[in-house]
């Protein structure tokens, strides 16, 4: 078959799946198997694909078919920039955390003075380390931990981090929360895009999501707000005077979270909105001196 037979038939087998996009992933797909960019394949059209190479499209379109997250099959993420590698370990980057990562580094070099002063940052449940990573970049002179409770999620993040070349710049522990950092160790910043759906509403999320990315990085209690709950009421005393609590939230918990850290004694409380004009961003200074 040539390579526009292949593109017609992979779309159409996605598309009779529920696949969204069908011709743009089988693309994707194939692209990623022939290891070109995507766009070179309209070059190609009339170019007889190889039986190996229809075998191998063939086993990731039967697990695209079955819902497995085009991300885990292409193995890659972009986010602010970056191309980072992402596997069932760790949530996958969405683009609204991109903005939690952009006022994150803006604010650390606007508190410094310059990218190049020195400060410091925690990723509480870092996951594939795309916030953590993201700063690093943003912020050369930055001291970063970035912690999380699983160790295959921290193989990922460490991983990400050589291949960016920040590693030695990025304190990776395994920590349940705040449990394993050093005691006095303090921070002008603490971001974190924790889990927040609701434990009933993860049987209705779509298959690529409910059956296939970690239920740890999902699950956010019974309203959502259980971490939420957590880092409220402990992120105040590993924060310097004046620095910020940036989180992200899910759809409805603006408010909700906002009193939760108004009644744990935080400053300014201020949510910003989302690229689609949802409010998506927490962000709480920390009271007193």
């Amino acid at each position: 078959m040539t390579v526009l037979e292949v593109i017609q038939r992979s779309a159409d087998y996605l598309a009779r799946k529920g696949v969204e996009s069908a011709r743009l992933q089988a693309e994707l797909l194939l692209a990623h198997v022939l290891r070109k960019p995507r766009l070179k394949l309209y070059l190609e059209f009339e170019r007889v694909l190889t039986e190996p190479e229809l075998a191998a499209l063939r086993e990731r379109l039967r697990r695209r078919g079955a819902r497995e997250p085009l991300q885990y099959l292409l193995g890659s993420v972009n986010f602010c920039g970056l191309e980072l590698a992402v596997s069932p370990a760790v949530l996958i980057p969405r683009p609204e955390t991109e903005l939690l990562a952009e006022r994150a580094w803006t604010f650390l070099t606007g508190r410094a003075g310059s990218p190049e002063a020195p400060s410091a940052a925690l990723d509480f449940g870092t996951g594939s380390g795309c916030l953590a990573i993201a700063l690093a970049v943003r912020c050369p002179a930055a001291r970063i931990w970035a912690v999380d409770l699983s160790p295959a999620a921290l193989e990922v993040a460490r991983a990400n981090a050589a291949r960016h070349g920040v590693e030695a710049r990025i304190h990776f522990l395994q920590s349940d929360g705040f449990a394993a950092l050093p005691a006095g160790e303090r921070f002008d910043l603490i971001v974190a895009n924790p889990p927040y759906i609701p434990t009933a509403e993860i049987a209705r999320l779509q298959p690529e999501v409910r059956d296939h990315e970690p239920r740890a990085a999902l699950d956010g209690g019974p309203d959502g707000l259980a971490v939420i709950r957590r880092l409220a009421a402990g992120s105040a005393p590993w924060l310097k005077p004046g620095g910020r609590l940036m989180l992200e939230l899910g759809d409805g918990q603006a408010e909700t979270a906002s009193a939760l850290l108004a009644a744990a004694g935080w400053g300014a409380v201020t949510v910003e909105n989302d690229w689609t004009n949802r409010p998506r961003l927490l962000i709480a200074e920390r009271a007193g001196a």
